[in-house]
Formats: C-alpha cells, structure tokens, sequence
C-alpha cells in the first residue's frame, strides 16, 4: 500500500508537491490537510506521498546495483576457487575494512558537488549500491562452492558446456533463493542510509524531496518555543512503518524458500 500510495502520488495526492500557501503556514493536522503544513504552508501528507517515490526508487536501484555486482562477483570466485578465489575474497575483506557510508559521502561529496538534483540522484543510486555487494558476493560464493559439486553441474560438463555457461545457466537459477531473501533485507537498509545521508543534506537536493529530506526539514523547524511535531512524524512513521514492512517479508522469505530456517522456526 505505501509502494502503491507514492508511486500514484501525482493522482492521488490532495495538493501538488510544491504547492505553497503562506497563510496556511504551521498548521497541525486538521480535516483540510491530514498531516499538516509545513513552513512554506506545503501539504506534508502530499509531501510524504510525493517523497515516497525517491526513497523507494533509491532503495531498489541500489539494491538493483549491488545484486549485479554481488551476483556476478561471488559467483565467479565460487566457481574459479583456488587463488582465484582467495584473492578475490581477500579484496572483499579489504574493502570490509572500509568505512563505507564515508565513501559514499565522499563520493556525493566530490562527484556530485556540480550535478543536477537528477543527476546527484543516479550518482547516490550507484554510490550506495556500490558499497552494498559485499555481503551479497560472500552468500553468493558460498553457495556456488556447494552447487559446483552437485551433479547436475557434472552433467552439464561432461554434455561440453562451458564455464560460463554452467555458471549463469544452471548454477546461478539455483540459487536465486537466498540472494533475493537477501536483496528484500537489503532494500530497507538503503533507504535508511538514503534517509540519513538527506537527513545531512548529502542525499535528494530541492526541489526533489525524500523522506530523510523531509525528517531534516522537520528537524530544523523544531525550536524551545514550539515543536511543529506533525513534520516529524509523518515521515517518520513512513519509514518506521516501510522498514517494518520490508523487514517482515524478508524473514518470511527466508522462511519460505530456506527449508532448514523454516524446520529451526
């Protein structure tokens, strides 16, 4: 429902994105505007609606990016084994050490310092997902280790198939299983890191808006005479309630197509 809500944000939503009206400036939640106004007199629910489609568009191209990468990489080493295989995992404990979310915002930092709002937002779909696959390539090559030697794979080499071939073509089908279980746990977590770097100012530029972008305006709105609450707590309980969501269908994926996590249960 929240996927379906701001992906038909432009026909469902009560007020357009930007529409401002400086006499309904602050005001709390009322039959006219459900979550409120902000300082601009904007319509927060449209707002949330309307953010919606880049929190979640960020959260499935990265996870798009980081599923390619992931799945191509650790299937290769799995596959190669030997020093192949060791010096390719050893790369990916190198960039474990990393501090990854610093990359990122050096990354937005440096590269997308002169782009668009458009294009800072492909650089942030890239950014994020570039930084995801690790893990992703680890559960991918250790599955492969154990299909390589199953006989289906022995079949199809002695039919002359290729690596290649073997690799995308019979082993890679089966193991889809964990690697979208994996991909569904992976969306929530991108867009927590999408909120929290618009929540810096790093992410979605004006006048493009995300959750995160709307919790920092919220944020600064906030002063010791009065808390416009409501700015908070509509995008807030968006990506509470998102992440839950998300989080849920991913353990009942795993439950799903992983007989002995469903047997342990």
């Amino acid at each position: 429902m929240l996927l379906g809500a701001s992906f038909l944000s432009p026909w469902i939503a009560p007020y357009a994105e930007e529409a401002q009206s400086l006499r309904d400036q602050y005001q709390p939640p009322s039959l006219r505007h459900w979550m409120g106004t902000d300082i601009k007199g904007r319509d927060v629910l449209s707002r949330v609606l309307y953010g919606g489609r880049i929190s979640f568009a960020v959260g499935f191209a990265a996870t798009a990016v980081s599923l390619v990468i992931g799945l191509t990489y650790g299937a290769i080493a799995g596959y190669a084994g030997g020093r192949t295989d060791n010096l390719m995992m050893r790369f990916v404990d190198l960039l474990y050490g990393l501090p990854y979310m610093f990359v990122v915002i050096l990354v937005l930092a440096i590269v997308g310092r002169n782009l668009s709002p458009q294009h800072r937002l492909w650089v942030l779909f890239a950014a994020l997902g570039a930084v995801q696959w690790l893990t992703m390539s680890r559960i991918v090559r250790g599955q492969v280790l154990s299909l390589k030697q199953r006989e289906f794979v022995e079949a199809a080499r002695a039919l002359g198939a290729g690596p290649g071939r073997i690799l995308f073509l019979h082993i890679v089908p089966n193991l889809l299983g964990p690697v979208i279980v994996y991909a569904t746990l992976t969306v929530p977590a991108v867009m927590l890191q999408e909120a929290f770097l618009s929540f810096l100012g790093l992410g979605t530029q004006p006048p493009q808006a995300s959750w995160g972008s709307l919790l920092a305006d919220g944020a600064a709105a906030v002063n010791p005479v009065r808390i416009y609450w409501w700015l908070i707590l509509g995008p807030g309980a968006a990506i509470a309630l998102t992440l839950f969501c998300l989080n849920t269908l991913g353990e009942g994926l795993r439950d799903a197509l992983d007989p002995q996590a469903r047997r342990h249960g």
